[in-house]
């Protein structure tokens, strides 16, 4: 078990591999771009976490109202603009700004729990706030994308409002009904689902990589400072906010963490399925995955030092 885990906490380092795989042997991964796969993998991946979650879950929220709520209106509030003032001062082009936009207005990733956990912040407030997140997701994501990336682009909202039911919400109620109804089963799963869950977005990512390779090597660069400045800004505005409102050390570190970590797996998704006409997007989503998990990396990191 403390060998999965290991494996588990590597997770920048298996996202740099299959990165640099897919740009250089997109042939390897090509077959993955087709269909649905993607969108299966995904569901996967948000099945795992649900499988992480129980019916007290969600009795925290009761307990911890006020966390709760700042890192809510820091994950669509602070996002939604920042994505949407980067794009605009970079004047990045219309696929990657919708792409950047996306990436913003979706709820808090999977993986911010995993960095909490390494930062010794308050792991349970980070659950409590990805599922409130996702589960907000279904309306705030198409309406926040209609809202930023209207102006560049026809918006599906409809489209996006399903999406976002079949790929999060489905799946992560799947996996709490089956915690709830098998938990002896779910046990012996558990120690395996957060290792799935993070080969599962590198597969996701490595397939969007290859699908596009000629064009993120053409941009890499534009793409990698306008993630970091998104990702980076929300870790410290959301520390920022978190400080504002009196909280302790361990629920700022959630906050930040759980404020600048997006479930840009979701973004890759999203755009590949409403914005068919814009087969770039996609990419901002995967460089941004590995952006946030490097940088959130880092600073859970340093914290845990400082602790």
């Amino acid at each position: 078990m403390a060998m999965l885990q290991k494996l588990t906490l590597l997770f920048p380092l298996w996202m740099l591999i299959s990165a640099a795989f897919a740009l250089f042997n997109p042939a390897w991964f090509i077959s993955l771009n087709q269909g649905s796969t993607v969108v299966f993998i995904l569901a996967f991946v948000m099945l795992c976490m649900g499988l992480t979650l129980t019916v007290d879950d969600f009795r925290r929220i009761a307990r911890m109202p006020k966390a709760v709520v700042t890192g809510f209106v820091g994950q669509y509030a602070i996002m939604p603009l920042l994505a949407w003032g980067i794009a605009t001062v970079l004047d990045l082009p219309v696929h990657f700004a919708v792409g950047l936009i996306l990436v913003g207005c979706c709820p808090g990733g999977t993986a911010s729990n995993l960095v909490s956990y390494i930062a010794k912040a308050d792991v349970a407030l980070s659950v409590v706030m990805t599922v409130c997140s996702t589960l907000a997701a279904i309306v705030l994501t198409p309406l926040l994308t209609q809202l930023f990336a209207g102006t560049l682009v026809p918006v599906d909202t409809w489209m996006l409002f399903t999406q976002t039911l079949q790929v999060v919400i489905l799946p992560v109620a799947l996996g709490i009904t089956f915690n709830h109804w098998f938990p002896n089963t779910v046990q012996r799963i558990m120690p395996f689902a957060p290792l799935l869950a993070v080969i599962g977005v590198c597969i996701i990512c490595a397939t969007v990589f290859a699908g596009q390779a000629e064009g993120i090597r053409s941009y890499i660069g534009e793409l990698i400072l306008a993630t970091a400045l998104l990702h980076a800004g929300g870790f410290f505005l959301g520390y920022g906010l978190a400080k504002l409102f009196n909280h302790d050390e361990s629920s700022m570190r959630t906050i930040s963490i759980e404020v600048g970590m997006q479930n840009s797996g979701l973004a890759i998704v999203l755009s590949k399925q409403a914005f068919p006409l814009l087969p770039l997007a996609p990419v901002v989503g995967a460089i941004s995955v590995l952006m946030h998990s490097l940088l959130g990396s880092l600073l859970a990191v340093i914290w845990r030092q400082k602790s």
